[in-house]
């Protein structure tokens, strides 16, 4: 009802104008000016948390992806790394990481006092503190896998401290460090005197994105990469069973199913099931397919059928309101022409769908990529896969994490390193959704069509 329309009463028209502004039609304009004033202040104010959040993520992730690293030259005494001389790597392996660690200390020492730098230090091999716990095993690799080297010099670069890396990203200062008992001021003195002779950078570190997580006592060796794998073949399990069994199903249920009480119990429990808490399929997945099939804890396989289990309603859901949304006339129009009812539906009907259909997979494979509680249940929490998987069948069923369940392990321990590592991992997951997304959005331009 207009206000013209509100009151035609003879009194109400005596001496009023459609072009005069009464006093209805100013509260109404005031009115509409307020509710788009309301409008423009939520949306000012989402993007105003959105930027604050991914400025949040930006800056204390993008630390995460450089890494403080030493480069010195390293002797390798044949006396102590290959005693026999046979340069057979199964008798080379029996010296520890013990053995290299006197044999790295003693370079960095050398290193040192070639550059003229004052070891403040009554023993001289704590200055070894500087360097990473992973550095012997580092050397250790290196040689096993290049026996020829040992006898020479060789030039090695290796990581850093992680309290070291922190004083030179602005995370540890030389106050904390009165309170820390793996590291004195007179370290980071030393690493400023390495920075100015070219012994020691803070650089991009491509293992992090390509390396497999560490323990604790390391957290500047530790990458997401081995995790982005064993995402990748969770997406790869649940692709390719909840795409194909929830799109059945939503044929079934929009097209050839007969309306009774029984279908009805079916949508009803479609639609509760994808409102139940993730961990709910997590006890699920433990039960079936651990307990009962007996499948290997901790494997992708078991993951991606866990997530698929939790992916199948939002799928079926979205499929059915794409199938929905296709005309009546498009299927009355092929029936009318002698096609059958299948043909009607998979020549028709589904193609027009399809834009629909792969936006809603790819928003369920998006939300199976983030989410971390029925992993935990299944075991892909805090397990530490230290090697890439040897072949697509390891790769399924050997014992593996996920890039949410690494950054939910990261985030729970207590080095700052690893905090820090936790917003580098936010920022790879954050581009994986981005990249879905962006792929949803060109399938459904490519298979969009108009009638």
């Amino acid at each position: 009802m207009s206000d013209f329309t509100a009151d035609n009463s003879p009194a109400a028209g005596k001496g009023s104008s459609l072009f005069k502004e009464t006093a209805r039609t100013k509260r109404r304009n005031a009115a509409e000016a307020r509710f788009k004033a309301y409008g423009i202040g939520a949306i000012a104010l989402g993007l105003f948390f959105l930027i604050a959040l991914l400025s949040a993520i930006i800056s204390n992730g993008i630390p995460a992806f450089k890494q403080t690293f030493v480069t010195i030259s390293v002797e390798l005494p044949e006396a102590k790394l290959d005693k026999n001389g046979n340069r057979d790597p199964a008798e080379m392996a029996k010296v520890t990481t013990f053995g290299y660690k006197p044999v790295i200390t003693n370079a960095l020492i050398a290193a040192l006092k070639a550059e003229g730098i004052e070891i403040p230090f009554a023993k001289e091999k704590d200055v070894a503190d500087i360097l990473s716990s992973s550095a012997p095993a580092q050397v250790r690799d290196t040689v096993l896998a290049n026996p020829d080297l040992v006898g020479q010099t060789v030039d090695f670069r290796l990581l850093a401290s992680s309290r070291v890396d922190g004083y030179f990203k602005g995370r540890v200062t030389r106050e904390a460090l009165a309170r820390d008992k793996n590291l004195d001021a007179e370290h980071l003195d030393i690493a400023d005197q390495m920075v100015k002779a070219g012994l020691m950078e803070t650089t991009f570190n491509a293992d992090f994105i390509f390396g497999a997580d560490a323990s604790e006592s390391r957290p500047e060796q530790a990458g997401i990469g081995v995790s982005m794998v064993g995402s990748f073949f969770m997406m790869l399990v649940v692709l390719s069973l909840a795409l194909p069994i929830g799109v059945a199903a939503s044929i079934y249920l929009e097209e050839f199913a007969p309306q009774n009480k029984w279908t009805d119990l079916i949508e009803v429990n479609i639609s509760n099931l994808a409102a139940v808490p993730s961990i709910v399929f997590g006890i699920l997945g433990l039960a079936v397919f651990i307990q009962f099939a007996h499948l290997p804890q901790s494997a992708p396989l078991v993951g991606g059928l866990v997530l698929t289990l939790m992916t199948l309603p939002t799928i079926i859901i979205s499929t059915r309101a794409s199938l929905k949304a296709v005309p009546p006339s498009i299927r009355d129009a092929a029936l009318g022409i002698g096609a059958s009812k299948m043909q009607s539906v998979f020549h028709h009907v589904l193609p027009l769908a399809m834009p629909g259909i792969l936006t809603g997979t790819i928003i369920g494979l998006a939300q199976a990529l983030g989410e971390t509680a029925p992993l935990l249940l299944i075991g892909m929490i805090g397990y530490i896969a230290s090697n890439m998987p040897d072949g697509i069948a390891s790769g399924f069923l050997d014992p593996n994490s996920a890039m949410p369940a690494q950054i939910y392990e990261w985030a729970k321990r207590a080095d700052p390193a690893y905090y820090e590592r936790a917003w580098g991992g936010i920022i790879i997951l954050l581009l994986f959704l981005m990249t879905m997304n962006i792929i949803a959005v060109i399938l459904r331009r490519r298979f969009e069509r108009r009638w």
